[in-house]
């Protein structure tokens, strides 16, 4: 009994330590707790995990329905171009008329206005995430970029189609052009050709004064000026270089504008058919009778007549030798392709061509000019004013409205002057400003 009831005590001791222990711990884990440390702290460490978990799903969210909708309006866009590229095509089909290309065409356009009725119906049941959005990106590109190049073809076709029809019109018009042009020289030739002076109809050889003599001169100037258009016409028709044509005539001479040019032909060929005109004053009266009786008589008369009556008389010798010298036979070659003109001449007949027909009228009025001036009792002489003299209102009339000044000089002359006894008819002159020139001469000169 004795060990039983020491070996009591000694149990509850132990149990005794045991309880105090926990309680101790108890204590201490509850006078943590109050200062809010352990307890807390593992709460909101889960909370904000939580929150930012739901954050991250939402935005993948987003970024999913919207690469999503930016496919489908790819998609939608492609659709509606590829159906523009059909319709245009369905339209090229139409002209000119193709049927099998029509219900081809067709059935394609059928065909896009499904898909764009099927995308509508996806878009309305909110179905448009039917594929991978980087795929169908890259496929609707894909289809873009065909229906451009679809587009492109059709309007490439159609602009060849448009440029084909244009060159058929501009050739079919360059021929009514070149026969409206061959008509209108023929029509020119016929009526220079049979146009006659009606002034000093009724003037009397004793009558005659400066004043008629420039009304005939003004009469074959005009002459003049329709075969120097003529001529540049068939310059340009043949190709010639203008500018190189220019040159070889007036080789230092600067045009500020294109119509200028004109001037040198018409100083190359006044020159050419004034050659030789000069008049002596040794004729007696008779002479000048008969020469004033010559000048009524052609200029009531036609060329061609003039020319078929009596191929070897003075005026035909005059028009003959006067186109031999003038028209070159690389320039006859190069307008019409062979020398059937020069050859012709040759025979002493003459062609019956608008350009000879120009041609022979302007030599028919300086002819009858120069009758005319064989019926002056006083001398009649031809000047023409030297390159580079000084412009003077006595001797010289210039050609350009817009040349205005003191120190104008001569460039070259474009219609000789004349001098009938003591009186004076202007020559006529192309003027340039004195520092363009470096020959500072004076006065007029003869031939």
């Amino acid at each position: 009994m004795a060990s039983t009831t020491s070996a009591a005590p000694q149990s509850r001791t132990k149990l005794s330590k045991t309880f105090q222990r926990v309680i101790t711990f108890k204590k201490s884990t509850k006078s943590l707790s109050n200062n809010g440390f352990c307890l807390h702290l593992p709460n909101d460490k889960f909370k904000n995990s939580d929150r930012h978990f739901d954050k991250q799903l939402v935005d993948e969210a987003e970024v999913r329905n919207r690469a999503a909708m930016d496919a489908f309006v790819a998609k939608l866009f492609a659709t509606v171009s590829s159906l523009k590229a059909a319709y245009a095509e369905l339209q090229a089909a139409q002209f000119p008329y193709d049927g099998g290309a029509i219900q081809s065409a067709d059935q394609v356009v059928v065909d896009e206005l499904k898909s764009l009725s099927e995308l509508k119906r996806s878009f309305m049941k909110k179905q448009i995430d039917a594929s991978p959005p980087h795929v169908t990106l890259l496929l609707s590109e894909i289809q873009e970029q065909q229906s451009l190049m679809k587009m492109y073809h059709i309007t490439m076709s159609k602009m060849e189609k448009q440029i084909k029809s244009k060159d058929s019109e501009i050739s079919s018009l360059e021929n009514v052009l070149m026969a409206a042009n061959s008509t209108n020289k023929s029509i020119e030739s016929r009526l220079s050709s049979s146009r006659c002076f009606p002034l000093l109809d009724n003037k009397n050889l004793s009558d005659l004064t400066i004043t008629n003599f420039i009304g005939v001169l003004d009469y074959a100037l005009r002459s003049i000026q329709d075969f120097v258009k003529l001529l540049i016409c068939d310059m340009e028709a043949a190709n010639w270089d203008i500018d190189a044509a220019v040159k070889a005539i007036e080789p230092d001479e600067i045009f500020p504008k294109s119509s200028y040019k004109c001037f040198a032909f018409e100083s190359y060929v006044t020159r050419e058919i004034f050659e030789g005109f000069n008049v002596r004053s040794d004729e007696d009266e008779e002479d000048r009778f008969q020469n004033f009786y010559q000048f009524k008589k052609l200029k009531s008369l036609t060329t061609t007549h003039l020319l078929k009556q009596n191929p070897r008389s003075p005026f035909a010798k005059f028009t003959r030798a006067k186109y031999m010298r003038l028209v070159h036979p690389k320039m006859e070659f190069s307008f019409y392709g062979n020398l059937s003109q020069r050859k012709t001449l040759n025979a002493w007949q003459f062609p019956e061509t608008p350009f000879f027909g120009a041609f022979a009228e302007m030599a028919r009025r300086v002819w009858i000019l120069r009758c005319l001036a064989l019926s002056f009792h006083e001398e009649v002489s031809v000047f023409r004013a030297t390159k580079g003299c000084r412009f003077s209102n006595l001797y010289m009339e210039s050609v350009m409205d817009d040349e205005i000044g003191d120190e104008l000089r001569v460039a070259f002359t474009v219609v000789p002057g004349f001098k009938i006894g003591k009186m004076v008819v202007q020559s006529q002159v192309y003027v340039s400003p004195v520092r363009r020139l470096s020959r500072q001469n004076e006065g007029p000169r003869g031939f």
